[in-house]
């Protein structure tokens, strides 16, 4: 379908924040230097080199050595992701028409889902709590089953709207680095682009990689700021045509949405 994803374990449980920065839904991004740091870790190098005359030149190689087996073992692993989850845009394109053509369906859904809503202690402060969505991977939330309540209604409140179809067009491309990925103005970049040869009424991105942990979350759209955009889009009876593309950089799964009428 013209897209490609992937990633790790599915047993591995992370924290993604799905927050809407905009009207078009833009995501935060992950904390990259956590997991950079890590790997290094797991490779004994350290930046704090010693600066011995005797042994600097040794270092130095070994250094190197060090480098370059972190980015073979980066780049192998983001190669077994993306084989992994390579079918991401044809899965979630699948559920999204599901739920369009059956909604009240899933509002059933929705509330069975509920049971996966935790609270955690802060890491960072454990005197604050977080509610947390928890099913293959984590996902902090912002009011919870009230969102999710809120969805399932809404939901029940729709007739069958018709399949969205797929458009290669509409593929937004992805970021090819973190520099890109951490960029706040790429995603709108990339639209300004394809808007020369198609047309873009919606877009957003996602960061979760399991297309059916996706799809729950953007209808529920349980975000800090401009919730329900995502559903809104999802749900459109308005909009015709969709693009999805979507990829792992490093350890960070991304996914971009473009809709048109």
């Amino acid at each position: 379908m013209g897209c490609k994803c992937a990633n790790s374990n599915e047993n591995e449980e992370e924290i993604n924040k799905n927050i809407l920065e905009d009207g078009n839904a833009e995501s935060s991004q992950n904390d990259f230097n956590k997991n950079f740091n890590k790997e290094e870790n797991l490779l004994g190098y350290n930046n704090n080199n010693q600066e011995n005359p005797e042994n600097l030149n040794q270092e130095n190689s070994n250094q190197n050595n060090q480098k370059d087996l972190l980015d073979n073992l980066r780049n192998e692993n983001n190669n077994n992701h993306n084989l992994k989850y390579a079918d991401y845009p044809e899965k979630i394109f699948e559920l999204i028409n599901n739920i369009r053509e059956d909604p009240v369906s899933y509002a059933d859904l929705i509330e069975d889902s509920m049971q996966y809503i935790v609270e955690e202690e802060d890491k960072n402060d454990p005197s604050n709590k977080r509610l947390i969505f928890k099913k293959k991977v984590k996902v902090a939330l912002n009011k919870g089953i009230p969102a999710f309540k809120e969805a399932a209604e809404y939901l029940r409140s729709l007739t069958p709207l018709p399949p969205l179809e797929f458009s290669q067009d509409k593929c937004i491309p992805l970021p090819e680095n973190e520099d890109e990925l951490n960029d706040p103005t790429f995603l709108r970049e990339q639209v300004g682009l394809i808007r020369g040869n198609t047309k873009v009424d919606v877009f957003f991105k996602d960061l979760i990689k399991i297309p059916e942990v996706s799809g729950l979350l953007m209808i529920v759209d349980d975000s800090n700021k401009n919730s329900g955009k995502k559903r809104m889009a999802l749900l459109n009876k308005d909009l015709k045509y969709v693009g999805v593309s979507s990829k792992f950089i490093g350890k960070t799964f991304i996914a971009y949405f473009a809709f048109s009428k």
